[in-house]
């Protein structure tokens, strides 16, 4: 009989750790959330857009604390298209100051370092250009090919089930 079952207390605190595990890896992102002021702290890039800046599958690291802050031409940005779930990572190349000079309505171009053209036919239907508030956070760092597993997961819905149930089998054959 496999060790991990044979005594239910053993049984339920090996439980009881994967879920102290699962918890702490999600306080973690949490607390990253509030520490950089941005709801996906972050991101891996998907595409090829940003070569040769960024691959795709690197991991970036994102910074949103100063929302009213300028944002300047040049700064690689992460912006949400409104009514998509599917975050951009793209560089500023044009600025428009408001006429009252606040900058939280300052309009904003962006484009792919590979693109051809800017990215207005990306952006949500009668929306020209980008705003403060449509920006996730601007990329302080990254971790080259680290994100290959999220895209691996998310091109191959099958492997999380491979991947939770080897996980699961950990934690039942788990001794102690």
């Amino acid at each position: 009989m496999l060790s991990g079952l044979a005594n239910p207390r053993q049984a339920a605190a090996q439980v009881l750790n994967f879920a102290l595990v699962l918890s702490t890896a999600f306080m973690m992102w949490k607390g990253l959330s509030i520490a950089s002021n941005s709801p996906s702290p972050i991101v891996v890039v998907l595409s090829g857009s940003m070569e040769p800046a960024f691959q795709r599958g690197d991991l970036l690291f994102l910074w949103n604390r100063n929302l009213l802050a300028p944002t300047d031409v040049g700064e690689v940005v992460v912006y949400n298209v409104r009514d998509k779930d599917i975050p951009i990572v793209h560089r500023i190349v044009r600025k428009f100051q408001s006429v009252d000079g606040d900058e939280a309505k300052a309009k904003l171009l962006t484009k792919g370092d590979n693109n051809a053209a800017d990215d207005t036919e990306l952006y949500a239907k009668g929306q020209d250009y980008l705003e403060r508030r449509d920006i996730i956070g601007s990329v302080v760092g990254y971790i080259p090919f680290v994100g290959y597993v999220t895209i691996l997961l998310s091109e191959h819905p099958w492997l999380k089930t491979v991947m939770l149930g080897i996980m699961g089998l950990f934690v039942v054959l788990q001794r102690e």
